[in-house]
């Protein structure tokens, strides 16, 4: 896979840049800067290399349709000012925009392009919609890891009719994954939360084989402790899971894998109450579980200490209230500790965990954080994705 820094020439080159800018949006102001913040430093590469850059991303949802609510608009003025730069945003259809439209201004450096999936061809992979993208510039670079396991025209079709590179933040993803998944430094341990086991089995089995020891918690876990015929009360579970925890218990012992999963928990009679600690063996009918116990974070923290590369996808509770936060707190300082003795090489990722480590001024403290999503939980899957396919 060729980065954009191997191109030797980007003087005055025209830079088609797929960007994943689908940042949270209220009433047209941002409410989450982390996947702008992440790019800039591909922007600023290629400005340094005095390219132009064409910025192409997509905000939301718009299923082939101008919203005027998804425009690029807000995105536009944060760059302006992270950038200190003057950055047009191009409002023409795109179906109708000519390379020569583009750069009017002898100074102009960025423009970005409106919303891509306004366009019902984007999301259609459509071969036509990708050939006239790609004749609006020079040289194509993907830094949207996260919209990578789409076979979208801007990602995967577009490849074929012009030079294309991965952008920095790209290359750093996959340089991260892989030491995860493949060139691993052991002992390699996985904290993997969430609500829904079923959504993440083909993860945990493809870990399973990787990985030495896997921990799972969040409302996984109460799969795992119903499934142990431990009381769970009101606790977020899904039905008919135990061939699912079959297969895990059974393939962890094939491949020598330590499954761990809570000893003790922090429970509540609701989501807004106080934080109770009891033992696995001692929850009432009326108690949800929303947290792990001391007795599971210290073993935790010990399983962290002993290892050498790290894993999180999903936090330990409830963090949204305070009482219940203090699981995935102590999980993010035992990693941020071993990371300052350059003890561990760290990856977080997933939404609910980029917010947890956002809230507590974290992200900097991991030696990578993934915002993308989908794209990130597909690569642990060991699924091949389209748009990295179409770079190599």
């Amino acid at each position: 896979m060729r980065s954009i820094k191997d191109e030797t020439n980007l003087n005055q080159k025209k830079v088609l840049l797929r960007l994943d800018l689908n940042v949270p949006l209220d009433n047209g102001k941002i409410t989450d800067t982390t996947r702008i913040d992440k790019i800039l430093p591909t922007i600023n590469f290629l400005l340094k290399s005095e390219a132009k850059i064409i910025i192409l991303s997509h905000v939301g949802r718009p299923k082939g349709k101008v919203v005027n609510e998804l425009s690029l608009k807000p995105i536009c003025e944060d760059l302006k000012n992270k950038l200190n730069e003057n950055i047009r945003l191009v409002s023409k259809n795109i179906k109708e925009i000519k390379s020569t439209d583009l750069f009017n201004e002898h100074d102009e450096k960025i423009v970005i392009l409106e919303n891509i999936r306004f366009y019902e061809e984007e999301e259609k992979n459509d071969n036509s919609f990708a050939k006239h993208l790609a004749s609006l510039a020079d040289i194509y670079v993907n830094d949207a890891f996260s919209c990578s396991h789409r076979a979208h025209a801007s990602i995967f079709e577009i490849t074929k009719f012009i030079p294309s590179y991965a952008g920095l933040q790209l290359n750093l993803e996959i340089d991260a994954l892989t030491k995860i998944t493949s060139e691993i430094q052991r002992p390699i341990t996985c904290i993997i939360g969430g609500s829904k086991i079923s959504s993440k089995i083909n993860i945990i089995k493809n870990l399973i084989t990787k990985f030495d020891n896997i921990i799972i918690v969040g409302g996984m876990a109460n799969n795992i402790l119903k499934y142990k015929e431990y009381e769970i009360g009101k606790s977020i579970q899904e039905d008919n899971c135990d061939k699912i925890i079959e297969e895990i218990f059974s393939l962890s012992k094939k491949e020598n894998c330590k499954i761990i999963y809570p000893e003790d928990v922090a429970v509540g009679k609701n989501l807004d109450g106080s934080a109770e600690i009891k033992e696995i063996n001692n929850i009432s009918k009326d108690e949800l579980i929303l947290d792990i116990g001391p007795k599971t974070i210290k073993a935790i923290d010990l399983l962290i200490e002993e290892s050498s590369t790290i894993l999180w996808n999903g936090p330990a509770g409830y963090f949204e209230n305070p009482n219940f936060a203090k699981g995935s707190i102590e999980i993010a300082k035992k990693i941020i500790e071993k990371n300052k003795n350059n003890t561990i090489y760290s990856v977080a990722g997933g939404g609910d965990t980029v917010s947890l480590l956002n809230s507590i001024g974290a992200i900097s403290n991991f030696n990578f954080v993934s915002t993308a999503g989908g794209a990130f939980l597909e690569y642990l899957e060991g699924k091949e994705l389209p748009g990295i396919k179409a770079l190599n």
